[in-house]
């Protein structure tokens, strides 16, 4: 079973999630780390258990879910996989970055495209990638069939969906993201998002205000 630890790091609230296996494999999903404090969260989360890093893996590009991305792959140079559909949201991070007063950061060079019909090995564990777009054009979810559950992203929420109104956002095509691809996962399937607390897939297709099942 792969072990999953969330942290929340940045003023956007953003999850990040450090998953790691029986033989001390780790991943990285969505680094938000902000600052010199959030990066150090980190650093010790991974050393403290003797990890090793193996890659990080991104759900989308907006400029709060690649924060720490640079000095990740720095320190432990490793793989940043991204949807190649989301290339022009990670190309236009650093203006993203001054409009929230973040000055002088350089968006990370992707080295590995996620994509849909190949499944990502994780050790002895396996992440199926589905593409849901809406949130960003190239948004996907990282699903544990064996494990029941799905890193989301900000494709659904406790109690909410991602917003469409930034660039390369539709609301149209997130609620179909939403409904052809979560909604028919088993109810018990736990969500991890991008942000806020985790829920089910069966709380959300019964009472989420913005999408049911």
């Amino acid at each position: 079973m792969l072990q999953i630890q969330a942290f929340t790091f940045n003023p956007f609230a953003e999850n990040t999630y450090l998953l790691s296996d029986a033989d001390k494999n780790g991943w990285i999903i969505d680094p938000g780390m902000s600052n010199a404090h959030e990066w150090a969260q980190m650093a010790q989360a991974i050393e403290s258990q003797g990890l090793r890093p193996q890659a990080i893996l991104n759900t989308h590009a907006h400029i709060d879910h690649i924060l720490g991305i640079p000095a990740l792959t720095e320190k432990y140079n490793i793989p940043f996989a991204l949807h190649p559909l989301d290339s022009p949201v990670l190309t236009g991070a650093a203006t993203s970055a001054l409009m929230f007063g973040i000055n002088g950061f350089t968006p990370p060079v992707v080295t590995q495209h996620l994509s849909e019909e190949i499944p990502l090995r994780l050790g002895k564990h396996t992440l199926q990638v589905l593409l849901t777009p809406g949130h960003s054009p190239g948004s996907v979810c990282f699903y544990n069939e064996k494990d029941g559950w799905l890193i989301g992203g900000d494709v659904l929420f406790n109690g909410s969906v991602g917003r469409t109104d930034l660039p390369g956002g539709h609301t149209e095509t997130l609620m179909n993201s939403i409904r052809t691809q979560l909604y028919t996962l088993p109810n018990e399937v736990v969500v991890y998002p991008g942000h806020g607390p985790a829920t089910t897939i069966g709380a959300e297709k019964k009472s989420n205000p913005f999408v049911r099942g």
